[in-house]
């Protein structure tokens, strides 16, 4: 049996994605404070929502997909209720194994994740990182569960951080630039519906070139880029304003505020 502690967008996105795998429903819990969304993901779902202590006790994996600040009191609420030989996989930014392991019984396995909101559509990408005593079995099954929602990677624990500034927190700057572009288009007299019709479908095509095409992003930017053309004013212009010093020092500020997150 699988439970799912928190039900907001990344919970739901993850139920779903168990379900869409084939879970019988009677096999899924989740735990929802709010009365109204508990029933809406029972009529969307069939699953039941129960507390989260009666769910560490029944569940054989337990998923906590809360808020950073939330964390503790989740674990020392789950804690007494928790056996020993469950796996428990967090998607909390910044809350380290070690915490996780504190706060819950002697030598339980535990699997830090990282994912993004693509995953709302499927096409998400989690970073995974085992605790000290989770298994090789542990993670393909954290890798099983959250497969349905996009790419799984595994990583040392040392890199979360890095993982969070980069594709945790990665798609606001993607969703920044998509903002900028299609306001550009507005200014030079396109229809709204129009610029957001034309940034959106070639940020899909770019993202899935750069993807399949086995291509480093460099020789893809200069195969659009002609000599004295339309491109290349543009990159100039970009480059003069300092487009790769400031993501740089962006991802660089996320990383510092992930770790900042994890030591509490």
């Amino acid at each position: 049996m699988i439970a799912i502690i928190g039900a907001g967008r990344m919970g739901e996105a993850l139920l779903a994605g168990i379900l869409n795998t084939g879970h019988d429903p009677a096999d899924v819990l989740v735990t929802e404070a709010r009365r109204e969304r508990a029933e809406e993901l029972r009529e969307r779902y069939g699953v039941a929502s129960v507390p989260a202590a009666r769910a560490a006790a029944r569940a054989d994996t337990l998923v906590l997909a809360i808020k950073p600040q939330d964390m503790v009191a989740a674990l020392n609420e789950i804690a007494a209720s928790l056996p020993a030989d469950r796996l428990v996989i967090s998607v909390a930014a910044g809350i380290t194994t070690t915490v996780l392991e504190k706060h819950l019984a002697a030598e339980t396995a535990v699997v830090r994740a990282m994912p993004n909101t693509p995953a709302l559509v499927g096409q998400g990408m989690t970073a995974l990182a085992a605790g000290t005593h989770a298994s090789e079995e542990h993670l393909a099954r954290a890798e099983a569960l959250l497969r349905p929602v996009g790419e799984v990677l595994r990583v040392p624990e040392r890199h979360m951080d890095a993982v969070t500034a980069l594709s945790g927190s990665g798609p606001a700057y993607f969703y920044l630039v998509a903002e900028a572009m299609i306001e550009a288009g507005v200014l030079m007299g396109l229809p709204r519906p129009t610029a957001e019709r034309l940034v959106a479908q070639t940020a899909v095509g770019s993202a899935a070139m750069l993807r399949d095409s086995g291509e480093h992003p460099a020789l893809l930017r200069e195969a659009v880029t002609s000599p004295g053309g339309t491109t290349a004013a543009a990159l100039r212009e970009l480059e003069r304003r300092g487009l790769r010093s400031a993501l740089t020092d962006a991802v660089e500020a996320a990383r510092r505020r992930s770790r900042e997150l994890s030591e509490g």
